[in-house]
């Protein structure tokens, strides 16, 4: 596993559906290529911003197929598969093909709450049965549990080749700099919140793993970008000028928000499944003069 994957910006791709609730595979084709032929650095397919929950096996194994077909090798992929039922996630990471594949993005175990120890016992487990290199995940906004600095340094330490990194989205500052202050060298430390990735970097992070990205692929690839080629002042004026976009993203839930960024663009139709629904009349209209005012 080469040092240099994952750093940068790495994009949670939308799975794109049509009016009837179908996946839009030609949708999804258009979107591969927008984002690669606008310079982000890898993609993530089977995020939380693809909806992952409500997507059927064999919908998931299509979208997963389709993206490496695209891809064609021309940036690493990261496929999420996680849960709160640790057997079966291992189960699964030893029974599935992932030819085309370069990572597994996991998230901690939701609703059922675990401790720190179960965490670590849970990451332990997959660890060991892995084909491929794990990135934790950790979003105790969304799951109910946080994963400590502790427990993933922890993981981080026994499980050098094995984790590889952790995409980071509490939002907790201290938690972030003591994970990158005591962390292995090759460990990334991955931005889990668009709207804090330029002071993460700042701090010692490797990148993000973006949800914005999906409609400003080029404008957000060069913050990433130039925050980690140190050239900050340059950096910090797109991150000013990416703040009022990211609020409007994430201000009735995701992916709603960058949905209706994508639809306005022409790239996905502003569908998505329940128990989602698309964004409100007054979100809309506030995303068609935000692309206005921004590209003027």
């Amino acid at each position: 596993m080469s040092d240099k994957k994952f750093i940068g910006t790495g994009v949670a791709i939308v799975t794109p559906f049509r009016k009837d609730g179908s996946v839009d595979f030609k949708s999804l084709e258009k979107l591969v290529n927008f984002l690669i032929n606008k310079g982000v650095d890898y993609l993530v397919v089977l995020g939380t911003t693809g909806e992952t929950p409500v997507l059927t096996k064999d919908e998931k194994q299509a979208i997963v197929n389709q993206v490496i077909e695209v891809t064609n090798k021309r940036v690493p992929l990261v496929q999420g598969l996680g849960g709160n039922n640790t057997m079966e996630i291992a189960s699964a990471l030893q029974s599935s093909v992932f030819e085309g594949i370069d990572a597994i993005l996991s998230v901690t175990p939701y609703y059922n709450k675990p401790g720190q120890e179960g965490l670590y016992q849970h990451y332990k487990a997959l660890a060991l049965v892995s084909p491929l290199p794990l990135i934790l995940y950790n979003v105790p906004g969304r799951t109910g549990t946080n994963l400590s600095a502790e427990t993933a340094l922890r993981l981080a330490k026994e499980f050098t080749r094995q984790i590889i990194g952790v995409k980071e989205a509490s939002a907790n500052l201290p938690q972030v700099m003591n994970i990158i202050k005591d962390k292995p060298s090759t460990f990334k430390l991955i931005s889990g919140d668009d709207a804090i990735t330029f002071p993460l970097i700042g701090l010692g992070g490797s990148g993000v793993i973006s949800v914005v990205a999906n409609a400003f692929p080029a404008e957000f690839s060069s913050m990433v970008r130039l925050m980690l080629d140190g050239k900050t002042s340059e950096a910090r004026k797109i991150h000013y000028k990416m703040l009022p976009v990211i609020d409007l993203v994430f201000a009735e839930g995701n992916p709603t928000g960058v949905k209706a960024f994508l639809d306005v663009l022409g790239i996905v139709p502003n569908y998505l499944r329940l128990p989602l629904i698309p964004a409100s009349k007054e979100l809309y209209k506030k995303v068609e003069l935000s692309l206005k005012n921004f590209y003027q």
